[in-house]
């Protein structure tokens, strides 16, 4: 496997997770919003946050298309054109963006909608490129991240294997075009029967070469958690400045306290997949010479007497072991032992 590196972050499978917070359209088109969610998720401890990045009559052709959401607990239906037009930012504010994630100190990605975006994007110097679930089968913009030679992080939900399979063909993967392929359903919030964790086995098995990554559109921080124990090595979650602001997205998207749930659960998980080694940990030795059990005197044994059964296990455990009894309770003490003592090597013959 190719080792893939974000910045200063290395990516591959059981490796110490790269967190990507989404801030997708919750900025509600507002600077201000934007520069507070990049403060949230490096206090959250985000490696990165996401945005997206878009031009909406560059890739909304149906200008009385109509979008049904929920939103401060009611049911909108809006123009889609008009919700996502209200979310952008021009270059200048994307620059200003960009600047402020410098400044925090937290890498700034973004996924682009169409190449226009992307050539924005490649002045904005990302480490890494995002291409989102709804544009697996967007053989323009594929080939155009191809060809800007970054990392690509590739999100599959709502795809079959076989679209999954071109769609990396088109981008060389992995031996032209370094990606981490994402485990993704497009339900928001993902229902439990829908999140489908196995296909990290079966990614993991059709393309060994390739990192996997979790997109989780799920409520809380289970399926994350979950997801470290199959490998995944990248996440990425949408999140909120508050559930109640107006948007789309808003009402499913973890809130501050909840962002920090997450990647705490995220990379407590993590910590706990720990080493395949089988041998006690540090904590277990010290723990072994209290639980564990000795061979002792059972009674006063005068020397010269035959141990017999005058000897058993008692604790603690740092004396001579337990699997020893059969082989020296036929041997006869060369002193006096006391009841209770541990027995040595040098107390029998």
């Amino acid at each position: 496997m190719n080792q893939i590196k974000i910045k200063n972050h290395i990516i591959e499978n059981f490796h110490s997770p790269f967190i990507i917070s989404e801030a997708g359209l919750n900025h509600n088109g507002e600077l201000e919003k934007a520069f507070k969610m990049i403060e949230l998720a490096k206090e959250a401890g985000s490696d990165a946050i996401k945005f997206q990045t878009y031009t909406a009559t560059d890739f909304i052709s149906d200008l009385d298309q109509t979008y049904t959401y929920r939103s401060q607990g009611n049911e909108i239906t809006e123009s889609m054109i008009s919700m996502f037009e209200r979310c952008e930012f021009s270059t200048d504010e994307w620059f200003k963006i960009k600047n402020k994630c410098e400044e925090v100190g937290i890498v700034f990605l973004s996924t682009p909608v169409n190449p226009s975006d992307l050539e924005l994007l490649m002045r904005l110097d990302v480490p890494a490129l995002k291409i989102g679930s709804s544009d697996l089968t967007n053989v323009p913009l594929l080939k155009s991240c191809k060809d800007s030679g970054l990392p690509i992080l590739l999100s599959c939900g709502m795809s079959s294997l076989e679209e999954i399979s071109e769609s990396l063909q088109i981008i060389g993967s992995p031996e032209k075009t370094q990606v981490v392929l994402l485990v993704c359903t497009s339900e928001y919030p993902t229902p439990a029967a829908d999140v489908n964790l196995l296909r990290f086995q079966t990614f993991s098995e059709i393309f060994p070469d390739i990192p996997l990554g979790f997109s989780d559109h799920t409520q809380g921080s289970l399926a994350s958690s979950l997801a470290v124990s199959m490998g995944s090595c990248v996440f990425e979650k949408h999140f909120t400045l508050d559930h109640n602001l107006p948007g789309p997205d808003h009402w499913f998207s973890e809130d501050p306290t909840g962002l920090k749930q997450w990647i705490k659960s995220i990379r407590s998980s993590f910590k706990m997949m720990g080493s395949s080694t089988i041998k006690p940990t540090l904590g277990e030795t010290e723990m072994k010479k209290i639980a564990r059990k000795s061979i002792v005197a059972l009674e006063d044994i005068s020397k010269g007497e035959v141990l017999g059964k005058k000897i058993g296990v008692k604790r603690p455990g740092y004396g001579l072991s337990p699997t020893l009894i059969g082989e020296i309770s036929n041997k006869k003490s060369i002193k006096t032992i006391k009841k209770n003592s541990l027995l040595k090597l040098e107390d029998f013959e």
